[in-house]
C-alpha cells in the first residue's frame, strides 16, 4: 500500500520536486544504465517522478512507459515526449517477461520494509530473460519520515543485495554516492542494476 502522506506531499509539490530534480542530462548511474540497454528496449520507470529518467530513457529510441502513484507527477511526465505514462502503485506490476529493463530510482525507498522482498520480486518477474532492474534508496537503517512527512526505509548494501538475491536476480556493481532531495538535506545513497 502507498503511504497516502507521501503521495500528499507529491501531489501538492510535483513542480518543485521536478524542479529540484531537472539537469542537463543523465547522471553516471543512467548512463551506465542506457550503455547496457539493446536497441528500442521496453523499459518501465517504476516511481518515475516529474518523468526526468524516463524522457531521457525515451529521447534514446527507447519504449518507456512511466509509472508513479503521484497524479501530480504522472501530469508532469506525461509531458515528456515519447513517455506513457500511468497512475499506478508498486502492486499494479502483475507482468511476466515484458520488459527489457525496469528503472525504479529513488523510488521503492517510500514502500514499508516488509513489502520490498514482494516489489522486487515482482519486478523480477516482469524483465524478460538476462533484463536489468536498476534501483536505487538511501543508505541507512530502519524507517522515518522526512521533515516534509515522506515516508523513506533506508538500506545498506548488504542488505539490498539479499534481496534483490532472495527475489531471484543478480547484482551488479554498487554505487555511493550522497545528494540533495527536496528536503533540502544532503543524504548518502546507494544504487545498483541487477540482472534478471
Amino acid at each position: 500500500m502507498t503511504d497516502p502522506e507521501t503521495i500528499r506531499l507529491y501531489n501538492a509539490r510535483a513542480k518543485d520536486y521536478a524542479d529540484v530534480t531537472e539537469g542537463a542530462g543523465p547522471d553516471a548511474t543512467l548512463r551506465a544504465f542506457l550503455a547496457a540497454l539493446p536497441p528500442k528496449a521496453r523499459v518501465l520507470d517504476l516511481g518515475c517522478g516529474p518523468g526526468r529518467s524516463a524522457g531521457i530513457l525515451a529521447a534514446a529510441g527507447h519504449q518507456v512507459e512511466a509509472w508513479d502513484a503521484s497524479e501530480g507527477m504522472v501530469a508532469l511526465a506525461a509531458k515528456r515526449p515519447g513517455v506513457t505514462a500511468r497512475l499506478a502503485e508498486f502492486n499494479a506490476l502483475t507482468a511476466s517477461a515484458v520488459y527489457d529493463a525496469i528503472w525504479a530510482n529513488f523510488s521503492l525507498l517510500h514502500a514499508p520494509r516488509a513489502e520490498m522482498p514482494r516489489h522486487l520480486a515482482a519486478i523480477r518477474q516482469a524483465l524478460k530473460p538476462g533484463g536489468l532492474a536498476h534501483v536505487a534508496v538511501k543508505e541507512g537503517t530502519g524507517s522515518q519520515r522526512d521533515t516534509l512527512g515522506r515516508l523513506y526505509t533506508y538500506y545498506t548494501e548488504p542488505e539490498l543485495s539479499l534481496l534483490l538475491t532472495q527475489a531471484g536476480l543478480t547484482p551488479g556493481p554498487f554505487r555511493h554516492g550522497e545528494g540533495m532531495g527536496l528536503d533540502k538535506i544532503m543524504a548518502p545513497w546507494i544504487s545498483v542494476t541487477s540482472y534478471a
